[in-house]
């Protein structure tokens, strides 16, 4: 019977492992973002959601950690993805409807309530918004007292 090895290296490979695939945890990051992978660490587990208010999608948050869900992957309005505020007349009837409505940092400490920003991942689905959401996540993070270097997930834009 084999026995699988946690990890295959540089010697594993044929041609220049170095230069194609490094090490797992380090650059070109081929072979993953953490030295042991899965191994060492699950994969974080996130479903998508977000609807209406911050309020809302908290307590929705909230229930799917406390369900076992180990990160959180936010789903935005589309009045957020496009940076409308949620009065613009543009707006009007999108707010809330396909994921939840995001106008001010406020609204992202309400969105995060009672989650611990330092242990929990997030994933931001923004589109052409993702650098002002993601300066937002760092002001909210900050004010909490998280500091930038345990903040941690992705943004992402469509």
């Amino acid at each position: 019977m084999s026995r699988e090895r946690r990890a295959y290296g540089p010697a594993d490979w044929a041609g220049d492992p170095a230069r194609d695939l490094g090490a797992p945890g380090e650059f070109p990051f081929t072979r993953g973002i953490h030295p042991g992978m899965y191994t060492t660490r699950l994969w974080t587990m996130r479903q998508y959601a977000g609807f209406g208010t911050a309020e809302e999608t908290n307590r929705r948050f909230r229930d799917l950690l406390a369900a076992g869900q180990t990160g959180l992957s936010t789903a935005f309005d589309l009045p957020t993805q496009m940076g409308l505020d949620s009065d613009h007349p543009m707006a009007q009837g999108e707010v809330g409807r396909v994921g939840v409505a995001v106008d001010t940092v406020d609204d992202l400490h309400e969105l995060f309530r009672e989650i611990p920003l330092d242990r929990v991942t997030t994933s931001m689905t923004i589109n052409a918004t993702a650098a002002i959401l993601l300066a937002m996540y760092v002001v909210a993070g900050e004010e909490r007292g998280v500091p930038r270097a345990a903040l941690g997930g992705t943004v992402q834009n469509d």
